[in-house]
């Protein structure tokens, strides 16, 4: 750390700072959003075989909320969740467990496709089947590390994952 910058670094200047930045979020998060290729395919496919689906997220609730109501309106989701001031964030797994309690589902019966390191930690953490995603934006190799069971190249390929269980 740079020492001139150390004197910057007090609460009032940091919660401005995060502040700001929710702010300038807000603004302008949809700008370049969209859902993958192929995900459409998989919520259809879900949906028609009636499986549960749920999203948890590290950003915050309303936003993971707002993100999902404008980006993915023709899907029900059972929960959607983004970080929250009384549970732990991922990879902790009390959010992820969380949600699987209020759904009465057991983790060996739960999926959990992710595709950061800190998914995969979750999905381990929390005792569920983690399959890393390799169209998001990590490497095979570091969903690997951190506990893939299973990697998907593509949204449907989770559709012959389940087919084959």
């Amino acid at each position: 750390m740079f020492s001139f910058l150390q004197h910057q670094l007090d609460e009032k200047t940091v919660a401005e700072c995060v502040r700001l930045a929710r702010e300038e979020y807000a603004r302008c998060w949809m700008d370049n959003t969209a859902p993958y290729p192929g995900v459409a395919e998989l919520l259809d496919a879900l949906t028609q075989k009636r499986i549960p689906m749920t999203i948890l997220s590290n950003k915050p609730d309303d936003f993971t909320k707002e993100m999902v109501a404008k980006l993915l309106p023709d899907w029900r989701f059972d929960i959607v969740q983004g970080a929250l001031d009384d549970i732990p964030i991922k990879p902790d797994p009390a959010a992820a467990l969380d949600i699987l309690s209020r759904l009465n589902v057991k983790p060996s019966e739960c999926l959990y496709l992710g595709d950061t390191n800190t998914d995969m930690k979750t999905a381990v953490n929390a005792g569920l089947y983690p399959i890393g995603a390799l169209w998001g934006f990590r490497t095979k190799k570091e969903l690997l590390e951190n506990g893939a069971e299973t990697l998907a190249k593509h949204p449907t390929d989770i559709i012959r994952i389940l087919d084959a269980s």
